[in-house]
């Protein structure tokens, strides 16, 4: 069966995973979810993930980060680019989310990035989530 955008199941999966407190969340693998599972990590709102190779598709397991009260670190995502409805930005219009307290993932000519990674590259590209 073919997903029509995995990358909003990536995003769901870690928020129903979150909302019940489970540890770990297992994700059919590709490299743009291990590329915003890298930048996840980098920006520390995940404590680790992994990339299994099972010779068809592969998995992603990602492992949760929670603060002291076993509340997630993620309290919010959103995806904003959508498969019928692509919404592209230049690097002096990159959206902020709740005025610098998160993060949004801008899929780029050279590669993922941050908000903040493209502004000081000076690109723009697909504004592809928001996660806060």
């Amino acid at each position: 069966m073919t997903m029509t955008d995995p990358i909003a199941d990536l995003l769901t999966r870690i928020r129903n995973a979150a909302l019940i407190r489970k540890r770990d969340v297992s994700i059919p693998s590709s490299r743009i979810k291990v590329e915003i599972a890298k930048i996840l990590k980098e920006e520390g709102y995940i404590k680790n993930f992994k990339a299994i190779d099972d010779n068809l598709q592969g998995v992603l397991n990602i492992t949760l980060k929670y603060n002291a009260d076993r509340e997630s670190v993620i309290s919010g995502l959103k995806r904003v680019s959508k498969p019928g409805c692509r919404i592209y930005c230049k690097s002096d219009s990159i959206p902020r989310v709740l005025d610098g307290l998160g993060i949004v993932i801008v899929s780029t000519s050279q590669g993922m990035a941050t908000g903040k990674k493209c502004q000081e590259l000076g690109v723009g590209g697909e504004v592809l989530c928001q996660i806060w």
